[in-house]
């Protein structure tokens, strides 16, 4: 079987970074970030193992990659915020890895969008919600009157609130019984 051939990589060096190694999509292309003072050797295995974590993250994401989630995105936010459409359209929309007590999170001074991984495995009304959620941050940043109002047009926003509120209390009864 032919292996598929990887995306072109960019990594920046940072003389702040001490330990941590982090990539993500930017395109077609892949960055990885990573401290200034690696070898190349070290540069070398970190680019390998973000490229192994992206697709292993994609893989997972059965929901499509990153470019698939954008679109996702930009479909809701035509359906439930027409009024809006200058504002409710991301410049990007990315699956993430590093969020554990957060189910996504909005940049609105950049319109980038993240949402946990972990929302990969739960049914599409939940990311549906999710996604909705984290664009009226794009129009309205704070969790206000106008803001709950927006989320409020997607008649599921209940039933998805109740779900996530369910999964995050499981999950804290079963980090106890530990």
């Amino acid at each position: 079987m032919a292996r598929k051939a990887s995306p072109p990589v960019e990594v920046r060096r940072s003389t702040r970074r001490r330990r941590t190694v982090s990539a993500y999509r930017d395109g077609e292309r892949v960055v990885v970030l990573i401290p200034d003072q690696f070898t190349r050797d070290e540069e070398a295995e970190w680019v390998d193992r973000m490229l192994g974590r992206l697709r292993a993250r994609d893989k997972r994401a059965g929901k499509g990659g990153d470019a698939a989630l954008k679109a996702r995105a930009q479909k809701l936010a035509r359906r439930y915020y027409p009024d809006f459409p200058a504002a409710a359209r991301p410049v990007s929309v990315r699956w993430v890895d590093n969020q554990e007590s957060r189910w996504g999170s909005c940049t609105p001074e950049d319109g980038t969008i993240r949402l946990s991984s972990r929302l990969a495995r739960m049914p599409d009304w939940v990311v549906d919600y999710v996604l909705l959620h984290e664009l009226a941050h794009l129009i309205v940043p704070r969790h206000g009157r106008d803001f709950w109002a927006l989320v409020q047009r997607y008649p599921k926003t209940e039933r998805a609130r109740g779900y996530l509120e369910g999964i995050a209390d499981a999950s804290l009864a079963a980090a106890k019984s530990v």
